[in-house]
C-alpha cells in the first residue's frame, strides 16, 4: 500500500529512478508552417485542431471530405481534399499517421525536398512537450478515461489542453489547445506511440493482449508499458483489478485505483440504477480508509466506474478537490461510440459502441444486463476488425457474448489489413457455437442482410447494441431507416 501524510497529498510515491524522458523532435514553441496528411481521420484531425490553436500555420490533405473537417477548418486550418505534390512545398514539417503509405506522393514529395517528416508520434511528442502532459494508456478505456480527465481540470479551473482519440460529448470536439499549464493526452500503444511521448504523469487502465502484428508476443507488449512506466517522472495511476498492471504497480511505486480491498484509491457502495451508477471514494491512510465522498455517474458498465475512478485518482494525485472530481463526472455526456444511444424506434433501443476485444465486448454486453433499464433481450451484432488480429485471437472470442440472448456476427472489417485465406469472421461464430452449445448465433457475412435480419428479428424491449471499429458505426442508422420504412 501507498501512503502519504494526507489523503489529498499530491506528492506522487517513491518509485525507481525514472529512465530518460522521450525528446520532442520539433520544436513547437517558434510558429511554423505544418502540413498533416490524412487529416479527415480522428487522430490526425485532433492534431491539426491543437497545431492551429497554438498558432501554427497548418494545411492538410485527405482523400474524401469528413464531417470533421469542418472542425478543423474552424481552428482555421487549410483543408484540401485530395493529395497534391504542391501542398507541401514551403513547409517546415509534414506529419501523417502509420495508416498513410510510405509511397503516398506528399509524403515522397517531402523527402524528396529535405522537408522534416514526422509520424504521429512524432508530432504528438512534440505538441506533449509543450506543457504538463499527463497520458491515459492502456488496452480499452483510455478515450473515456482520457476525456473524464480532462472535464475534470477543467472543472477545478485548470484550463487543461486536450488530444482525445473521439469526440468529447460535453465539448463537442476530440482536440482543444487552451495555453494552460496541462495537456490530457491519449497515448497509443498500437504502434509504440506511448514509448516516444515526453509525459509529466500517466494513467495505465488496463494491459491485454492486442497489436501482436506489431509486438509479436504479449510479453513485448508488456515490456513496451514497463519501460514507458520508467519514463515517467510524476504520477503513475494503475489498475489494481487488472493483474498485469498491478504487478507493474508494485515495481514502479505507482497509486492503484479499482474496486479490490487493497487498491489505494477504491470504489464502494456500488450501485447501478437506470443506466446510472452511484459510489463511494475511499483513499488509503495511515493503515486505514479514508471516505472521500459519492460520485454520481451518468454511465452503464462497472467497467466506467474503473475509468472514472482512474480519473479520479490522477485528479486527486495532482491537487484537484473531490467536490470538483464529483462535480465534474456528474454531468459527463460520454464520447461518441461509447454505449451510444443512436435511437429507439417500436420499444427497440439502438446502441452503438466502439467495442472490438472481447473483454471489450463482455463489459459492454455485461453493461447492460446490470444497467437498470430493463431490457427484456440484448441482442449483440459484431462486426470483427482486422485480418492479422482475428488471426491470432479468434479463440477468444467464445466467451465473450456470455451475456447476449442473439449474437449476430458479420465478417472482418480489413482495416487496411490484407486478407488472410481461412480467416473470416465465420471462425468466431464457431469459437463462440463450440464453447455455448445453446447460443443463438447467427452468421450473415452480407451487410444488407445483416440490415434487414435484425430489422425484423428486434422487438419492443430488445437493446440492439452494435459493435466494433470498422465501418458498422452506421449500422444503427441504417436499421432505423429500414425500419421507419
Amino acid at each position: 500500500m501507498n501512503s502519504t501524510d494526507n489523503p489529498f497529498d499530491p506528492t506522487p510515491s517513491l518509485a525507481p529512478p525514472a529512465m530518460r524522458a522521450p525528446v520532442a523532435p520539433l520544436d513547437l514553441s517558434i510558429p511554423h508552417r505544418l502540413h498533416v496528411v490524412g487529416i479527415g481521420g480522428p487522430g490526425m484531425s485532433a492534431i491539426g485542431i491543437a497545431l492551429a490553436e497554438m498558432g501554427h500555420d497548418v494545411s492538410g490533405s485527405d482523400l474524401r471530405e469528413h464531417p470533421v473537417l469542418e472542425r478543423v477548418r474552424a481552428a482555421r486550418a487549410a483543408v484540401y481534399v485530395g493529395h497534391d505534390r504542391s501542398y507541401v512545398h514551403g513547409v517546415d514539417a509534414v506529419t501523417a499517421s502509420t495508416a498513410i503509405p510510405a509511397h503516398n506522393i506528399e509524403l515522397d514529395e517531402a523527402r524528396n525536398t529535405g522537408v522534416t517528416v514526422l509520424r504521429r508520434s512524432g508530432m504528438l511528442a512534440s505538441i506533449c512537450a509543450r506543457a504538463k502532459s499527463l497520458a491515459v494508456a492502456g488496452t480499452h478505456g483510455k478515450t473515456t478515461t482520457t476525456s473524464m480527465l480532462m472535464l475534470i481540470l477543467a472543472q477545478a479551473q485548470l484550463r487543461p489542453s486536450f488530444i482525445v482519440g473521439g469526440d468529447v460529448t460535453d465539448v463537442g470536439t476530440g482536440a482543444h489547445w487552451s495555453g494552460g499549464e496541462w495537456l490530457v493526452v491519449e497515448a497509443d500503444e498500437s504502434d509504440g506511440t506511448h514509448l516516444e511521448l515526453p509525459l509529466y504523469g500517466s494513467i495505465i487502465t488496463n494491459i491485454e493482449v492486442d497489436h501482436l502484428d506489431h509486438y509479436g508476443t504479449f510479453d513485448a507488449v508488456v515490456d513496451s508499458f514497463d519501460t514507458y512506466l520508467g519514463q515517467i517522472v510524476g504520477p503513475k495511476v494503475l489498475n489494481a483489478d487488472d493483474p498485469i498492471t498491478r504487478r507493474l504497480a508494485g515495481v514502479h511505486g505507482a497509486v492503484t485505483f479499482g474496486l479490490s480491498d487493497d487498491a489505494d484509491v477504491q470504489a464502494v457502495d456500488v450501485l447501478a440504477t437506470n443506466g446510472a451508477f452511484t459510489f463511494s471514494v475511499e483513499r488509503w491512510h495511515d493503515g486505514g480508509r479514508v471516505r472521500l465522498g459519492e460520485i454520481s455517474l451518468p454511465m452503464r458498465g462497472v467497467y466506467n466506474v474503473r475509468n472514472a475512478l482512474a480519473a479520479t485518482t490522477m485528479a486527486l494525485e495532482i491537487g484537484v478537490g473531490f467536490a470538483d472530481i464529483a462535480e465534474a463526472l456528474a454531468k459527463f455526456g460520454g464520447v461518441a461510440r461509447r454505449f451510444d444511444v443512436r435511437g429507439v424506434h417500436g420499444g427497440v433501443t439502438f446502441v452503438d459502441d466502439y467495442a472490438h476485444l472481447p473483454t471489450e465486448i463482455d463489459s459492454v454486453l455485461t453493461g447492460a444486463r446490470d444497467s437498470g433499464d430493463g431490457w427484456e433481450r440484448i441482442i449483440a451484432v459484431f462486426q470483427p476488425n482486422r485480418f492479422n488480429r482475428i488471426s491470432e485471437i479468434w479463440r477468444d472470442y467464445a466467451d465473450a457474448f456470455g451475456q447476449a440472448d442473439l449474437v449476430v456476427l458479420t465478417d472482418i472489417y480489413a482495416s487496411g489489413t490484407t486478407p488472410i485465406p481461412g480467416i473470416t469472421g465465420k471462425l468466431i461464430v464457431n469459437a463462440v457455437t463450440e464453447a455455448n452449445p445453446g447460443k443463438r448465433v447467427v452468421w450473415l457475412p452480407q451487410r444488407s442482410d445483416l440490415v434487414n435480419y435484425v430489422a425484423r428479428e428486434a422487438r419492443s424491449g430488445d437493446v440492439v447494441i452494435s459493435m466494433g471499429c470498422g465501418d458498422i458505426a452506421s449500422f444503427p442508422s441504417e436499421v432505423l431507416d429500414v425500419c421507419r420504412g
